[in-house]
């Protein structure tokens, strides 16, 4: 299972978010979506993905404070829409 660390976020202030903050995100967000959930284990991972899909939506933040962010914006609402939908798949009701 992977693990959100916290401290690895990048400051919603931040000028401008570096491509490894981009690529690392990225990175976590194939390993989550090649796991699969095993129906125990559900409220755990439902949390890791809330934690990732807040994450991608907080460094989101981020590359938009940046003025060249254009494609890693359009590279993070595609992340951030797949996790949206994962969480209302596997997640919801």
């Amino acid at each position: 299972m992977a693990a959100i660390n916290i401290s690895t976020f990048p400051a919603v202030g931040a000028e401008c978010t570096s491509i490894k903050d981009i690529d690392a995100s990225r990175s976590r967000w194939e390993l989550l979506r090649s796991q699969t959930a095993k129906a125990a284990a559900k409220e755990k991972i439902c949390s890791v993905y809330a934690a990732s899909f807040y994450e991608s939506v907080t460094l989101r933040q981020a590359v938009a404070n940046c003025a060249a962010g254009g494609r890693n914006l359009a590279v993070l609402d595609s992340e951030i829409n797949a996790f949206n939908d994962l969480l209302a798949t596997k997640c919801g009701g």
